[in-house]
């Protein structure tokens, strides 16, 4: 075949005939039954497998994350956390499960310290010190031991097999991989993995991951306490501690030992529950920072009719109400059984007035000073007075997948290993990469996000639930570090307020405003009629537009249908499918 046609096409041949396109790739996809959007086909697919097969959405999104964890090692996996909200239909009730890295028990608030001096992100980042004690394998066990109806076995086969038969390295795939080379070749393991001779590996290029299927299998057989004891506890003990690195190099080790896993608790939390022009909007509470700022920019622009308005007044409303907002976050927010955030406060409709009353209408400000939410709390203990309100640099690379059942139980979940490929670390004999999540601490020692034994690092991630008179509207949530707060903002007002359809909502360009001087926007978004409007009521761009966020997202129609829908253009296009198609009419 090779002598006859180009050696590209020859390989994307091959790769076809190994891996047939059974299915078409759709970002949106509406009938009744069960759906899930997720950015991976092989994931949408593994939870829609568990969905005809009799089990419930808390089935199939563990179904869906653990293949993520496959075929998108770098944003999320075993080796890291994250956070996720459940809708139970025969309750009707929202609870969510917080398995967010906690740090282990030998870290310090100086701990990315050195000669006083705060250490350098990206040195810090690809360290064994910046790994935090993993929480997902402890969060699926108590997802699916609480609220679901399959066993660890049923639910990681669909995982196993992809892990074993491989699946082809994409563009996007190879991009991400090329901006890690440096990270990947500093430890043996990862290198092995993803990389040929110190380099990305070219499209095409089949993956198979046998120590994945390893770890996998040995949770199937045994539950959570295959990974937080035994073998591969100490194995995971053994990479953070003594860092496979190449030779020659000299890594950061970190300090986590076996009683940190053994440890290792998930958290049930209540959600953080507000409204919004009568709809209640369900969060994830902290240590997630995404419920309550999302909930507070919310409430700041609730007093606007934001629908009436020329567009770009509109959205300039927005990237003020997301500036207040972040700046309350960054001088409040930290792990609650560490501070006493003023949570109550944030979330007080009075609080949102006083807020509202420092944005103009007709210019954008400069960045945005802390309120006092402690005089709307109720609370008559001493209040915190805010700390110095600074962003600490947050990884823009996590995962979001929605899933609902036919019984009507919805899960919207957010987990991670924070930056592109986390730490860098693979696990040896078992390939799954620890997170860095210890580097979402702040480094300075002195901010209530500071790190300490047993603390959880502040998040971003937001996964939301939408409801009005008592029934499920939508959800949605997506990755992006700290700019996951404004996605799903955006989206929500996009899709409420601009009565956009959600794939529309989804696909519009991004803004993320955090109480920068300057906004992020995405490549291309500089220079437009939007754009412009926007440049005279004074806001500005960062100089470098990159991708904001995957989001994805499931509507819940009012004549009973479900639509599900993930990105149509970002990060390789997302995979949104439906048990019951709807039929198509001519």
């Amino acid at each position: 075949m090779s002598r006859h046609l180009p050696r590209s096409l020859s390989l994307t041949l091959c790769v076809l005939l190994a891996f047939p396109p059974a299915y078409a790739k759709t970002p949106v996809a509406t009938g009744n039954g069960g759906a899930v959007a997720t950015i991976s086909d092989q994931a949408s697919h593994a939870a829609l497998s568990i969905l005809n097969k009799g089990g419930n959405a808390i089935d199939a999104a563990v179904a869906a994350a653990a293949t993520l964890g496959v075929t998108d090692p770098y944003s999320c996996g075993i080796g890291g956390g994250g956070f996720m909200v459940i809708y139970l239909a025969k309750e009707k009730r929202v609870i969510t499960i917080d398995h967010r890295e906690m740090a282990p028990a030998a870290s310090s608030p100086t701990m990315f310290q050195e000669n006083g001096k705060e250490l350098d992100f990206d040195t810090a980042v690809a360290s064994g010190a910046a790994v935090g004690v993993p929480g997902t394998v402890r969060g699926w066990h108590e997802a699916l031991s609480r609220y679901g109806t399959m066993s660890f076995k049923q639910v990681l086969a669909p995982a196993i097999e992809v892990a074993n038969k491989g699946f082809p390295v994409t563009e996007n795939f190879r991009h991400m991989t090329a901006e890690n080379e440096k990270k990947f070749q500093a430890f043996t393991s990862t290198s092995a993995l993803y990389l040929k001779d110190g380099k990305a590996l070219p499209v095409g290029t089949v993956i198979r991951n046998p120590g994945m299927a390893r770890a996998y299998r040995e949770i199937s057989d045994k539950g959570q306490q295959a990974f937080y004891s035994g073998p591969m506890a100490r194995a995971i003990v053994a990479a953070v501690n003594q860092p496979p690195v190449a030779s020659g190099l000299r890594i950061r080790p970190g300090n986590m030992t076996l009683a940190d896993l053994a440890n290792y608790e998930a958290r049930i939390r209540q959600p953080v529950r507000s409204t919004y022009r009568g709809y209640e909007v369900f969060g994830m509470p902290l240590p997630s920072s995404g419920g309550v700022t999302v909930a507070e920019a919310l409430n700041i622009l609730e007093a606007y009719d934001l629908k009436a308005m020329p567009r770009a007044n509109a959205e300039h409303l927005y990237l003020e109400a997301s500036r207040l907002a972040f700046a309350d976050r960054n001088a409040y927010l930290a792990d609650p059984e560490f501070v006493d955030a003023p949570v109550a406060g944030l979330l007080n409709k009075d609080y949102a007035v006083r807020r509202r009353a420092h944005i103009s209408a007709t210019r954008a400000s400069g960045k945005a000073a802390p309120g006092d939410p402690y005089q709307f709390q109720n609370d008559p203990s001493a209040p915190q007075r805010p700390q110095p309100a600074r962003m600490m640099a947050e990884n823009m690379h996590t995962t979001h997948l929605a899933l609902s059942d036919k019984e009507g139980n919805i899960v919207s979940y957010t987990f991670t290993i924070e930056a592109w490929g986390g730490s860098g670390i693979v696990v040896p004999g078992y390939g799954f990469l620890l997170n860095n999540e210890m580097t979402d601490f702040d480094f300075s020692g002195t901010n209530p996000n500071l790190p300490e034994p047993g603390k959880r690092p502040r998040s971003s991630m937001s996964p939301t639930i939408v409801f009005k008179a008592g029934k499920p509207v939508f959800t949605v949530g997506s990755p992006g570090g700290a700019t996951i707060i404004t996605t799903v903002l955006q989206t929500i007002v996009n899709h409420l307020d601009f009565g956009m359809p959600m794939d529309a909502a989804i696909n519009a360009p991004r803004l993320s405003q955090r109480n920068d001087a300057t906004t992020d926007v995405e490549p291309g978004f500089d220079g437009t009629v939007q754009s412009q409007a926007l440049e005279k009521l004074g806001h500005k761009w960062t100089a470098k537009p990159e991708e904001i966020g995957a989001a994805n997202a499931i509507v819940f129609n009012a004549d009973g249908t479900v639509t599900a829908v993930s990105e149509g253009k970002r990060h390789g296009v997302g995979s949104a499918l439906v048990q019951k198609p709807a039929q198509k009419t001519r």
